[in-house]
């Protein structure tokens, strides 16, 4: 009387390896220099910012999905545009501010 035991089951078959959407690397340069625009960079990293992010979304659309990053670009779109704006409308209150001294002089010299 032999005991009915089940055959061993066979090993379960190797996983497949995870296939996942590769980053766009132009996304991240974006993001990166985005950053450093508001930190080390102020003029260059926000430039760099806005020329990658905008090469990257066109990157992500061109291959339909294959690649991702469409956030990490428009994030370093958004750094980098505000930083400039910062930037004109900090030049615009120095030339404002120096150029109303410079008128105010002139008027306090010619009056006096």
């Amino acid at each position: 009387m032999s005991d009915p035991t089940p055959p061993p089951l066979p090993p379960p078959p190797p996983a497949a390896p995870a296939v996942g959407r590769q980053t766009s690397v132009l996304a991240i340069v974006s993001l990166v220099f985005g950053l450093l625009g508001w930190t080390l960079l102020p003029l260059v990293g926000s430039l760099v910012a806005v020329i990658t992010g905008h090469l990257a979304r066109a990157e992500v659309r061109r291959t339909a999905g294959a690649v991702d990053g469409d956030g990490l670009a428009i994030a370093g779109l958004v750094l980098g545009y505000s930083m400039m704006a910062l930037a004109i409308i900090g030049v615009l209150a120095a030339v404002l501010f120096f150029g109303g001294l410079v008128a105010l002089l002139a008027v306090a010299s010619a009056v006096g």
